[in-house]
C-alpha cells in the first residue's frame, strides 16, 4: 500500500510540472497532495532525528579538528614563551660576565660635564672648537662630546680649565657607527658640505633613507672604542650605488647643528 502511495505521489509531482493551473487534473492533483500530506509529515518526523544526529556528529568532528588546531598553536606559543623567558633569565648573569667586553654604556656609565663653547672653527679646514672645561672637571683626551641632539666629536687636547674638541666633521675623523634599523656597520666620515657619510658599507648590505645612525661602541675588548654604544649621530639622507664603487654611498644628515650650538656636554666615565 505504501509503495502504491509513493508511486502516486511521484506521478502527481511529474504531472504538476506539465499540467495547467486549473481544471479537473489540477483539482485531482490538489486532492492527492492533501491525501499524501500526512505521509509527508510522518516521513519528515522520522527523518528529523537522523538529520539531527548527522548534524551533531558533523559539528562534533569539525569542533574536534578546530580544537586540536588551537591546542597545537597554544603548545607552539607556550614553547616560544618559555624559550624567551629562559633567555631573559640568563641575561643578567651574561651581562655581568660580559661587563668588561661590553665596556661602559651610554648614558648610564657617564656623567655630563656641561661647558660653553668659547671658540669656533676658524675655517673649513679647521674643524675644532674650544670649550670652557678641562682637566679640573675630569675631562681627558678622547672624552666624547655631545649636544642634546647628538654626537659632536672628541677631546683632543686638555688644559686645566679648557679643552680642544675635534669635530666629527674633521677630515681625519672616523667614528664606528651602526644603522639601528638594519644593524649595518660602517664608519662615519666627513661628507660634502655639512653632511656626513657612512663609509665602508658593502653593496650587499641594506641601508634605507631615514634610518637612524648611532655609535657602534666597543666590539672587541682588545680594541676599545672611544665612543660608547648608542650616541645618536644622524639620519640617512640618501643611498647611492655605482658600478665602479666597492661600497654603497650613504649620505647622513647629522643631528647636531654644527656652528650654531653655544654649549656642549663632555661625557666623563663614572668608572
Amino acid at each position: 500500500m505504501l509503495a502504491i502511495l509513493v508511486i502516486v505521489a511521484l506521478a502527481l509531482l511529474t504531472i504538476s510540472f506539465r499540467s495547467p493551473t486549473s481544471g479537473a487534473l489540477h483539482d485531482a492533483q490538489g486532492y492527492g497532495a492533501s491525501v499524501l500530506r500526512p505521509f509527508q509529515i510522518a516521513a519528515e518526523r522520522v527523518a528529523a532525528p537522523f538529520r539531527d544526529v548527522y548534524g551533531y556528529f558533523h559539528g562534533l568532528t569539525t569542533a574536534k579538528s578546530q580544537n586540536e588546531k588551537l591546542r597545537q598553536e597554544v603548545r607552539e606559543w607556550r614553547a616560544e614563551a618559555l624559550k624567551n623567558e629562559a633567555a631573559a633569565a640568563q641575561l643578567p648573569g651574561l651581562k655581568k660576565q660580559l661587563r668588561y667586553e661590553e665596556g661602559p654604556s651610554y648614558p648610564k656609565d657617564y656623567r655630563a660635564v656641561n661647558a660653553s663653547v668659547i671658540s669656533f672653527p676658524s675655517g673649513p679646514f679647521n674643524q675644532q672648537i674650544a670649550i670652557a672645561a678641562g682637566a679640573h672637571s675630569g675631562i681627558r683626551r678622547n672624552t666624547p662630546v655631545v649636544t642634546a641632539d647628538g654626537l659632536v666629536g672628541r677631546v683632543t687636547n686638555v688644559f686645566p680649565s679648557t679643552s680642544v674638541v675635534t669635530l666629527i666633521t674633521d677630515a681625519d675623523s672616523a667614528v664606528a657607527a651602526k644603522d639601528l634599523t638594519t644593524g649595518v656597520a660602517g664608519l662615519i666620515r666627513r661628507g660634502q658640505g655639512e653632511s656626513l657619510i657612512l663609509d665602508r658599507v658593502p653593496k650587499d648590505q641594506v641601508v634605507s633613507k631615514g634610518d637612524r645612525i648611532v655609535t657602534q661602541g666597543t666590539r672587541d675588548p682588545r680594541y676599545p672604542d672611544i665612543y660608547p654604544y648608542g650616541i645618536p649621530i644622524g639620519r640617512v639622507l640618501s643611498v647611492g650605488y655605482t658600478d665602479s664603487a666597492i661600497f654603497v654611498q650613504v649620505q647622513v644628515a647629522p643631528y647636531a647643528q654644527f656652528g650654531t650650538f653655544a654649549s656642549v656636554a663632555a661625557l666623563v666615565s663614572k668608572r
